[in-house]
């Protein structure tokens, strides 16, 4: 193994067969698709450019190509959202979650971002990533947006876009930015209970609150991939396919060990 980021044979072998076999017509393959992803995952990892990719990585172009190929067709969350099913079977959990944590992170984008915002309230030019995680801290949905758009108005995209997919869930939990109208709409188009978890005005400094560290310690999570440092991508779709890249990466180590 060269890099930190390169995936174990064992890793390998619990994704290799989502990938598409190789067509029997045309030109081979120069290059493997195992180290094609190893090529994705460094940039994942380590924020580099794509241009800037090491020499003994297939070449920058190669990589970008299958990146974008596998992010069109949505191979990529694909994969993350069966590895979820996976680690949550290993936890003893079922399959689909009944509970989950609802949180957003604001950060800074560069100035290729295409559509960006400035949050008043962090006082960031960037973007904001609503998160929807199990117990766990795995991540069910992820939408990245514009930093200008509000926490509730956020959540109402992000829970439509996940609406049909967890039929199961019950319980959502959130901190006091989704108070107000947003408790009754998941209610009534979901049929879920958006229970507020609210930080006490008594309480002084750091205080873990309960179900909110969850979705916190996802955020950290993040931290150990410098390409969500930021949101370095042109196009929003690409900022949450790096999402899932490193939630990939970090449930194939977990399965493994």
């Amino acid at each position: 193994m060269r890099y930190t980021s390169d995936l174990t044979q064992s890793e390998w072998d619990l994704i290799s067969y989502c990938f598409p076999k190789a067509s029997s017509f045309g030109r081979p393959r120069k290059y493997s698709q195992l180290e094609i992803f190893n090529g994705i995952l460094y940039v994942n990892k380590t924020g580099c450019q794509w241009r800037n990719l090491p020499k003994d990585l297939p070449p920058w172009a190669s990589v970008y190509h299958y990146y974008r190929t596998w992010t069109r067709s949505t191979l990529l969350p694909q994969i993350h959202a069966h590895l979820r099913e996976h680690v949550r079977l290993e936890a003893g959990k079922k399959r689909k979650p009944t509970a989950a944590i609802l949180d957003s992170q604001t950060i800074k984008s560069s100035e290729s971002s295409g559509e960006r915002g400035y949050d008043a309230g962090k006082k960031i030019n960037g973007r904001k990533r609503h998160l929807l995680v199990d117990t766990l801290g795995l991540v069910l949905m992820v939408m990245v947006l514009p930093a200008n758009v509000q926490d509730r108005d956020g959540a109402r995209q992000l829970l439509k876009r996940c609406s049909g997919i967890y039929k199961a869930l019950r319980l959502i939990w959130g901190d006091g930015g989704y108070a107000g109208p947003l408790v009754n709409w998941v209610q009534r188009q979901l049929g879920c209970l958006l229970e507020i978890v609210k930080r006490s005005d008594d309480v002084r400094g750091f205080k873990v609150l309960p179900r909110r560290w969850v979705v916190e310690r996802t955020f950290g999570w993040f931290g150990r991939y410098r390409r969500l440092s930021r949101d370095y991508e042109r196009l929003t779709a690409s900022g949450e396919v790096m999402v899932c890249l490193a939630m990939t990466r970090l449930m194939l180590r977990r399965l493994t060990n």
